[in-house]
């Protein structure tokens, strides 16, 4: 038994920095051929893609605005036509946007989190749904977050409630596409160092005290995240489907 994507083509969003360029090299290492979108980390992403085409592996770069419905349909069809179909899709784009107690909150604010982290992922799905139907093993993975089960830190109520309406569409769409032998999940990171969300919304007094919330005492990687969404998109998940893989260390045990 063995993890081997040969053959699978992949669409990560947001594979240009942090979880998502560790994912989409991920995917590419265990024989994948990707496309990685990335927002605003064009180099980024461009380093990642040349890294997984240097394995042999077909992978281009391509940048969107998913938060835009056209935008996110005409990203998979580039990644379609590029990788010849699509077989995984992964929608890890997102983001915290700032901090901000709900009293204080704009509209707006609300607004930008909710499409970043929710709509996004709904339209980049609906749009590669006749892809993945077309697949002989379709494979979603989400993007939760442990903030969905505890509410997170201060002033990130928004983005946690988007977290937690990413497992209610996971579940529902698990439900939806089973038919059709498509499988969605998500995963749920918890404290995941190296990476731009922590350097910018954590402030390094506070992580001496997160750490001490967390059994397995240490910061999680963003290679910890790639390798279970490479799991979720490989054959040995073939009869998991609507569930939240938890990735935090043990957090919730304390």
């Amino acid at each position: 038994m063995q993890l081997d994507l040969t053959g699978r083509r992949a669409l990560v969003t947001g594979g240009g920095s942090g979880i998502g360029r560790a994912i989409a090299r991920a995917l590419g290492v265990c024989g994948a051929d990707v496309a990685v979108h990335y927002a605003n980390s064009r180099d980024g992403a461009e380093e990642v893609s040349k890294e997984i085409a240097a394995d042999g592996r077909r992978s281009i770069a391509l940048q969107a605005d998913l938060t835009v419905s056209t935008e996110a349909s005409s990203l998979v069809t580039s990644a379609a036509e590029v990788l010849g179909g699509l077989d995984v899709l992964v929608n890890n784009a997102g983001h915290l946007v700032g901090r901000s107690p709900i009293e204080d909150m704009s509209d707006e604010h609300w607004a930008k989190v909710m499409d970043l982290n929710v709509t996004s992922a709904f339209v980049t799905t609906r749009a590669a749904i006749p892809h993945l139907r077309h697949s002989p093993a379709g494979r979603v993975v989400m993007m939760s977050s442990l903030a969905a089960e505890n509410g997170g830190g201060n002033g990130s109520a928004a983005y946690s409630a988007s977290k937690a309406a990413v497992i209610g569409l996971t579940r529902g769409l698990a439900k939806e596409l089973a038919p059709d032998g498509v499988t969605v999940n998500a995963v749920a990171p918890g404290f995941i160092g190296q990476t731009a969300f922590h350097d910018t919304f954590t402030a390094p007094e506070a992580r001496p005290g997160i750490l001490a919330g967390v059994p397995l005492g240490r910061e999680g990687t963003p290679d910890d995240v790639a390798g279970v969404v490479a799991f979720l998109a490989s054959s040995l998940s073939s009869y998991v489907t609507g569930h939240v893989v938890d990735i935090n260390g043990g957090s919730q045990f304390r």
